[in-house]
């Protein structure tokens, strides 16, 4: 398959145009949409006038962005002055911004055409969305960044943004198949972005490959200033970390959890597998009392943000909000600040503590999800397998390289050290090309 850099290559020798790259992209949606559901908006026009623009842009010599023509598709959380930004629920139908992301302004700076608005959960949570999953339309994509996923998976689009605030890109990565990247808490502006929880929420990007995750990423990443959580220094180059190789073979730790009993046994079986093949490079580690209040401590920061960034929505009309939020809601109004301000020190506690841990292992080996996608009715999976990494901010990338008897795909995660993605990439990267050669 082509990537996204081999694509804008292509490009720039004049042997492939913009505008043939966004008709195929909705030559695959008119093919599949209509059963795999994947976008909340799309503007066709807007699309191949923009397609043209970066053509234009080419044949006339001018300088060309690394994402160059390149069709990419945006979470509906997204705001976007030139497309609506309804972030799946009823009560912000219509809702039109005034100015554009960060993230945004970014791609649009690399060239890249956003062809349309990815559907997501309500409110960027866990009810489910009308999305399903490309591999098989009987089961979910996993949320809240479904349609991104599945826009990716059903070959869409090369290219896809989401974010993620307790396993949002990961599991829906895994479970449709496709790979996925949450990068250090920080990298990427969250401006413009429905803001959920402000001390968790962070963007996430979807790919065919971990090379064209890592050019998304660089894209996608800089400081800003009105973002908490940005941080005014240089950015790992991700693109380059994936294409390179390691100076020795890596070194990974598997950590036995505490939810691990939620752990299907297709996916426990499959990870036994993984850890085999990578033979005397994987430690294990018992961290079911280390880790245990972990989980907790992510629940109660999000909860009690939540209540205090979305709780507008269930006063001012409960009939349009569903179960789940509105429980998460009355759950977070609960929580003192006392608990709110204690969790955040278990935060920032292990932060602390893994930012040594890296020295001695290039990457934590763990599932991406408890394993494959549930049946569509059944909701949007469980998160668990993302939680700690992402109350963590850590940076978290999943592969396609599992599945069970009936062809659902399962995902492996490896974990990074903080502000160390590129060498994540390229541990990840190295994983990929190691298993590949063991199965030959």
């Amino acid at each position: 398959m082509t990537t996204a850099a081999e694509l804008v290559d292509l490009l720039r020798d004049g042997k492939v145009t913009s505008r043939h790259l966004v008709e195929q992209s909705f030559a695959r949606i008119e093919e599949t949409e209509a059963d795999v559901q994947a976008w909340a908006y799309l503007d066709k026009d807007a699309a191949l006038a923009r397609a043209d623009e970066m053509d234009a842009i080419r044949h006339t010599g001018r300088p060309m962005g690394p994402l160059h023509g390149i069709p990419v598709g945006l979470k509906d959380i997204i705001d976007t002055r030139d497309m609506p930004t309804e972030c799946g629920t009823p009560l912000m139908a219509g809702r039109q911004p005034d100015a554009d992301a960060a993230l945004v302004e970014r791609l649009l700076d690399a060239g890249a055409v956003i062809i349309g608005k990815t559907v997501t959960t309500e409110f960027a949570f866990m009810y489910p969305s009308k999305t399903h999953n490309p591999h098989n339309l009987d089961h979910s994509p996993g949320g809240s960044s479904a349609g991104s996923a599945a826009a990716v998976a059903a070959g869409h689009v090369p290219l896809a943004v989401g974010s993620q605030t307790n396993g949002s890109v990961i599991r829906p990565a895994a479970f449709c198949g496709t790979y996925g990247f949450k990068p250090t808490t920080g990298i990427i502006s969250r401006r413009g972005l429905l803001s959920q929880s402000p001390v968790l929420d962070q963007v996430g990007v979807f790919a065919t490959n971990i090379e064209d995750l890592g050019l998304l990423a660089d894209v996608l990443g800089g400081y800003d200033a009105s973002d908490t959580l940005s941080y005014p220094r240089p950015r790992p180059g991700m693109y380059k970390g994936a294409k390179s190789e390691p100076p020795v073979e890596p070194n990974f730790i598997w950590f036995e959890m505490p939810y691990f009993d939620r752990l299907h046994d297709d996916a426990r079986a499959g990870m036994m597998e993984v850890i085999d093949a990578l033979g005397g490079q994987v430690e294990i580690m018992d961290a079911e009392a280390s880790f245990g209040s972990l989980v907790e401590a992510h629940q109660i920061i999000m909860e009690y943000q939540i209540a205090q960034s979305l709780g507008w929505a269930l006063d001012k009309d409960p009939d349009n909000v569903s179960p789940k939020i509105a429980d998460s809601i009355k759950r977070g109004r609960g929580f003192s600040d006392e608990a709110f301000a204690e969790a955040c020190e278990i935060r920032t506690n292990t932060i602390e503590y893994f930012k040594s841990f890296f020295r001695d292992f290039d990457a934590i080996l763990t599932p991406s999800a408890p394993g494959p996608a549930p049946r569509f009715d059944e909701g949007t999976g469980d998160p668990i397998f993302s939680t700690i990494w992402t109350l963590c901010g850590l940076p978290c990338v999943t592969m396609p390289l599992l599945g069970t008897e009936n062809g659902l795909p399962m995902g492996v995660q490896l974990v990074g050290g903080s502000e160390e993605d590129d060498r994540l990439l390229r541990t990840a990267n190295w994983m990929l090309r190691h298993l590949m050669n063991e199965n030959e």
